[in-house]
């Protein structure tokens, strides 16, 4: 619940304070996706998960619910974490590959993933500064940038365009 400090500014002579209380290691993990649609309008989908980090099972769920949302079939790009190549994703997608299928960056390549740019544009735009005082404000903050995040299309589209891959978007 640490605050992700920014340059900021004060009047001269007035030091901006962010007020913190305690170090506490509670966080908000969010997992999400960048999605062309076949008429390439771009939409992001997240899901939040308070105070516990994703796993297989809980990115599994967020498959399944991807799945259900996005009636097409699904090209799914992303990343080497662990939790991405254990067993219950795994097998759920072997099991599925006329629906959804994984291809996998190389490893550390972040310039290659179009949602570590989305990220970082929360990171350092939406959740900056926000030193919250109890979980409920982190949720509700984090959520909040979620919601701004997935209602600007130009950005959406933004986040495609800067990365290193070539997503076709008119």
């Amino acid at each position: 619940m640490g605050p992700r400090v920014r340059r900021s500014w004060a009047p001269r002579g007035h030091t901006p304070v962010l007020m913190q209380r305690g170090r506490s290691r509670v966080n908000v993990s969010v997992i999400g996706a960048l999605v062309i649609t076949p008429r390439r309008r771009v939409r992001a989908y997240f899901s939040l998960s308070p105070g516990a980090s994703f796993d297989g099972e809980r990115i599994l769920a967020f498959l399944k619910q991807l799945c259900r949302t996005v009636r097409a079939p699904i090209e799914l790009v992303w990343d080497r974490l662990p939790a991405h190549l254990g067993q219950p994703v795994k097998a759920w997608l072997e099991r599925n590959p006329h629906r959804i299928r994984a291809n996998l960056l190389p490893p550390y390549a972040p310039e290659l993933n179009p949602v570590e740019l989305m990220w970082g544009y929360a990171k350092t735009n939406c959740l900056a500064n926000f030193a919250p005082h109890e979980l409920d404000e982190l949720i509700d903050q984090t959520h909040f940038a979620t919601q701004l995040i997935s209602a600007d299309h130009a950005l959406l589209k933004s986040f495609l365009r800067h990365c290193a891959l070539c997503f076709r978007l008119k």
